[in-house]
């Protein structure tokens, strides 16, 4: 079940997860509702409303990856304040993503690929014996008000 906390415009949303059967579906659903919730999907700049989707994006291949490569997340967490977004997923593996190389036109192996292209920054961070991959992004018209850069790139020695 997921948990809702914060006042005024900080928020954090808990979503406990187990297993990999069906679990991008939830973690997509429940990121939805909260991007809902905090008025993204109702913005009035088209590009703001477009950040959704790249959002549920970004969610879907960092669950991805904890299915596949870690035996599944543990918890997703959405960090929100004023148009900032940090998402975290967490699990049992240690082992942090490496980009490993990919030819574009194959199938396969791009969501680290996603994550550059998507996010405003992202990387991992260990946590117990499991670890979390982050990933931030601001909405456009965000980035703008606040004279941010808005898209940084990963360091590359994630």
């Amino acid at each position: 079940m997921g948990e809702t906390s914060g006042a005024g415009r900080s928020q954090i949303r808990r979503l406990e997860l187990f297993g990999t059967k069906g679990v991008v579906t939830r973690c997509r659903d429940f990121t939805a509702h909260a991007l809902a919730d905090w008025g993204w999907t109702t913005a009035v700049r088209e590009d703001d409303r477009a950040r959704v989707d790249d959002v549920l994006l970004l969610v879907s291949e960092v669950v991805t990856n904890a299915c596949l490569y870690a035996g599944g997340p543990r918890e997703l967490v959405l960090r929100h304040e004023d148009g900032h977004l940090r998402v975290e997923v967490a699990d049992g593996s240690p082992v942090a993503p490496v980009r490993r190389p990919r030819a574009p036109s194959l199938p396969g192996g791009h969501g680290l690929m996603v994550l550059d292209r998507l996010a405003g920054s992202w990387g991992s961070m260990p946590l117990g014996r499991g670890k979390v991959v982050w990933v931030e992004v601001v909405l456009p018209s965000r980035a703008e008000r606040t004279h941010s850069p808005g898209y940084r790139r990963s360091p590359e020695s994630l």
